[in-house]
């Protein structure tokens, strides 16, 4: 007995994460807050740390321009957790954006001290490697007073490619974000936010600060040995390369259905998934795993803006069978996802999804979201490598960091700043408002110069 390895503790952290397409548009807490929770185990306590993964958080203009722009974006969503929250409340320690997809994590008070460090990361994959599609990632150090080592999580937010034939962009998107999604030493982090405030100087930032003078050696990928990593996201693959015909809306759309032998049950469409084929053919989400999906597509919905909620569940856990609503030019897909590294046939470093599904659909948004509640031990993955445990070895990254990263995400952070200031500038009514005024005040200046000439 004394010469076997003492294990760090045997309990594990209960992990929440949620994906959610908000289609630039402003949730409403209280609408959602009931729901937030709904992939829950039966009478589990709140997770130790709860993940937000977003796309499409606010306009182009909000987002991409940042800061103080997306205050009430992320206070929505903070809002959200304090009236979802039960036995305890929950303590704010990441809340980024790259461009329009955003990162919040969430560690529940009891626990939050217990977050001991943090390394972010954003890559815009989109029209000139600008935010309209990228990854925005947050790494930290977990450790209680009880735990010999650490464990650390990186968490990944992303928003892929669009349309069904865009397939190829997809797994290059992701291709992208694992070359250029690099975790540092963030220095423009600041305190924690707990749920009761709203604090504007709150650490709203722009993605990556590639300003940042930090050691090479302390650059990270995605990719990590030392580290569990949940990659969530509008992933956006399809169920066709094609668009629907009238006749595929017709026959191959699924419909709410018990009955698996029925031609319109949406395991029939399931087959037919672009992302499981892709990475079963290793050509995309490398060495990483899903937990079976055993819920109905999750976009592209046609919402009816008389309710609220559409798709609710009843006491009894099944949801009401209803017509599912489907948009007629797109392919109903699995579009929102949540994946994690495989660490081998180590089952003491193996992270354990308890529910994986999806809520209701809101109408706010034609996108349902998914949620995913795992448990992940709390060892450290590099003890268990150190003693060669686990049998296969986990995925080591498939791609090598660019070495360029910092320069090409600064080049697209000034794009993103001119774009957002244009749109602010001609798409809202502050910014027309301010642009009339800029447009009043330079005339009239001319006129008061113009006539003191002339006098």
């Amino acid at each position: 007995m004394a010469n076997q390895p003492q294990l760090e503790h045997t309990d594990a952290l209960n992990v929440y994460i949620l994906t959610y397409n908000c289609a630039r548009t402003l949730i409403q807490p209280s609408i959602f807050a009931p729901y937030l929770f709904r992939a829950l185990p039966a009478a589990s306590h709140s997770p130790e740390l709860l993940v937000l993964c977003l796309q499409e958080l606010a306009p182009i203009s909000y987002a991409f321009l940042g800061g103080s722009f997306l205050t009430p974006y992320f206070n929505y969503w903070r809002e959200v957790v304090k009236l979802a929250s039960k036995d305890h409340g929950y303590v704010n320690v990441v809340s980024r954006n790259v461009g329009m997809t955003g990162l919040l994590v969430f560690a529940r008070d009891d626990v939050a001290e217990n977050v001991k460090w943090l390394r972010n990361a954003g890559v815009g994959v989109g029209f000139m490697e600008m935010g309209n599609k990228g990854a925005v990632g947050s790494r930290l150090g977990y450790q209680s007073p009880e735990m010999a080592n650490e464990v650390e999580l990186t968490f990944v937010a992303a928003h892929l490619a669009p349309m069904e034939d865009g397939l190829e962009r997809r797994n290059e998107d992701y291709k992208s974000i694992v070359r250029r999604l690099v975790f540092v030493r963030d220095s423009t982090s600041q305190k924690p936010i707990s749920g009761d405030e709203e604090d504007e100087d709150a650490p709203l930032l722009q993605g990556d600060d590639p300003s940042l003078q930090d050691d090479q050696a302390s650059e990270s990928g995605m990719y990590s040995a030392s580290s569990h990593l949940f990659f969530a996201g509008d992933l956006n693959y399809r169920t066709s390369l094609l668009q629907p015909s009238p006749q595929d809306v017709d026959e191959k759309f699924p419909h709410p259905t018990a009955n698996e032998a029925d031609p319109k049950h949406f395991q029939r469409l399931l087959a037919e998934d672009q992302l499981t084929q892709q990475v079963k053919a290793g050509k995309t989400l490398h060495g990483l795993l899903e937990a079976p999906i055993t819920f109905p597509p999750t976009y592209k919905y046609d919402t009816d803006g008389s309710k609220a909620v559409i798709f609710d569940k009843r006491e009894d856990g099944e949801e009401d069978r209803q017509h599912w609503s489907w948009a007629r030019h797109r392919w109903p897909s699995w579009c929102d996802r949540i994946f994690w590294k495989d660490h081998g046939s180590n089952s003491d470093v193996k992270v354990s999804p308890q529910k994986y599904t999806c809520l209701p659909l809101f109408v706010t948004s034609d996108h349902r979201p998914v949620a995913l509640a795992a448990t992940v031990p709390l060892r450290a993955l590099s003890d268990a490598a150190q003693r060669g445990e686990g049998g296969r070895k986990p995925a080591a990254s498939p791609f090598s960091i660019d070495p360029e990263w910092r320069s090409r995400r600064a080049q697209a952070r000034t794009k993103e700043l001119v774009v957002g200031l244009m749109a602010y500038l001609t798409l809202t009514w502050e910014g027309n408002g301010l642009l009339l005024a800029t447009v009043i005040g330079l005339g009239g200046g001319w006129l008061i110069i113009r006539s003191l000439l002339m006098g």
